[in-house]
């Protein structure tokens, strides 16, 4: 039997070596004072304590001992007065064992955290565990929310006002409290729209403005207010669906398991397997109220406002990678301040054209054509599709004609610069009063 040649021992010895100090760097990279890829690369503001409280959170330590539950309470009721009564309202109070702040955050007054979701689990393993099921079916989900935020390049390089901004909705990831608010933990103030829509409103995703236009959101407004919310989401409980009677059918805590559209800004097959068994869910919960025929053609004309959309998107990114191609984007990925620690595009500086090349970062430290075209994407896009899925049809007619006006714009620019050749002006972007002042104090 011959030896292997010695180009095959290369790459084979190169993988043994490469493999093991990859994961040595990611361990690496995450270990220092921040948190996620880029832990090493920014501090955490007071805040984050909050938004992150299993990387952040520390405990006061102007008092010191371990106390009982009866003991949190008669303090707590003169310094922090609306948590006892919120607490006081709750089932935990209520309970045959009552479920005292220390069972939640611990009896050693130096040693107290915040109860997060393995702390929950600790009582509510079912829902936990379905919560923590929403991974599987990867970004985006609630249970991975916290890691988007933190493992994206720009979070390190914008200012902390705004990663702050975002960290109080991706927070949901790491505490129970962003649906049930403390220290009530009410399930019927969750079954409300309100508990989602201090999240999910505004450009990145309309949902609460494209369900309130809806006329399962016309009924909510004007007869929520006499509806037994304290009825669990099941089959003629409720007079129209919430957002959480059709992405948490019987309270199951788990939302990603009908989305078919991948939150619509990802052009998928909507007839594969998974989608097809996600179909099925889908019309379920419709048929509670309509019939299965009248499910099925709304899910055909989702389908089919998705295939419009898409076939729009592709133009303008067709455009952008031709201008790419040819090296007339401007200011160019060579042009720009690359992101802290990010080693592949310091070597490597490529303009992100597209889902798969990293679009959703794409809305910070670029040229002004790829920024209409992330705004035509992440906002327009999403409006129409938010619309078609929430039964607006308004907000479908808006987010098409935004699209339109978009790639005319994109269009346009593109034979601009096409014209403009590479007549455009030296670099004058590497450094300014913005750059600078990010460099130094992030």
């Amino acid at each position: 039997m011959s030896k292997p040649p010695r180009y095959f021992w290369i790459p084979l010895i190169l993988s043994l070596i490469l493999a093991p100090a990859g994961f040595w760097y990611v361990g690496w990279s995450k270990s220092g004072e921040g948190a996620g890829l880029y832990s090493r690369q920014w501090l955490p503001d007071a805040m984050f304590a909050y938004w992150s409280p299993t990387d952040f959170y520390q405990p006061v330590k102007s008092i010191t001992g371990s106390f009982e539950g009866e003991q949190c309470v008669a303090c707590h009721t003169a310094i922090t007065p609306g948590i006892v009564k919120d607490w006081q309202a709750s089932r935990h109070s209520k309970a045959d064992k009552k479920v005292y702040c220390s069972a939640c955050h611990g009896n050693n007054h130096q040693d107290l955290h915040m109860p997060t979701p393995e702390v929950c689990a600790t009582c509510h393993a079912t829902q936990h565990k379905q919560f923590s099921d929403e991974k599987r079916f990867g970004f985006p989900s609630h249970a991975l929310a916290m890691e988007r935020a933190l493992d994206t390049k720009h979070f390190v390089d914008k200012p902390k006002a705004e990663v702050t901004a975002c960290l109080q909705c991706h927070s949901v990831a790491g505490k129970c409290d962003s649906c049930h608010t403390r220290h009530r933990f009410s399930a019927a103030e969750a079954r409300r729209p309100e508990a989602c829509i201090t999240c999910h409103s505004g450009p990145p995703h309309p949902d609460d403005e494209t369900y309130f236009h809806s006329k399962h959101g016309q009924l909510y407004l004007a007869q929520g207010a006499q509806w037994d919310w304290s009825k669990p989401l099941r089959r003629g409980n409720y007079p129209a669906p919430t957002c959480a009677y059709c992405h948490m059918q019987d309270g199951k805590h788990q939302v990603a398991d009908k989305s078919i559209w991948k939150f619509g800004i990802q052009q998928v097959n909507p007839l594969s397997s998974a989608n097809e068994i996600k179909r099925k869910q889908w019309i379920a919960v419709c048929s509670d109220c309509h019939k299965p025929e009248m499910a099925a053609k709304h899910l055909t004309a989702l389908d089919q406002e998705r295939k419009r959309a898409w076939s729009k998107l592709y133009q303008a990114e067709s455009l952008l990678k031709g201008l790419r191609s040819d090296n007339l984007l401007y200011p160019s990925a060579k042009l720009r301040p690359p992101y802290p620690g990010d080693a592949p595009d310091k070597l490597w500086p490529r303009e992100a054209i597209g889902f798969f090349e990293g679009q959703s970062s794409a809305f910070y430290n670029v040229s002004p054509i790829e920024r209409d075209y992330f705004d035509m994407w992440y906002f327009s896009n999403l409006g129409a599709y938010k619309g078609a899925a929430h039964g607006d049809d308004s907000y479908v007619t808006k987010g098409h004609q935004a699209m339109d006006l978009s790639l005319e714009s994109i269009k346009k620019q593109a034979a601009t610069l096409h014209q403009l050749g590479k007549t455009t002006p030296a670099n004058i972007w590497l450094n300014g009063e913005y750059t600078d002042y990010n460099r130094e104090h992030n």
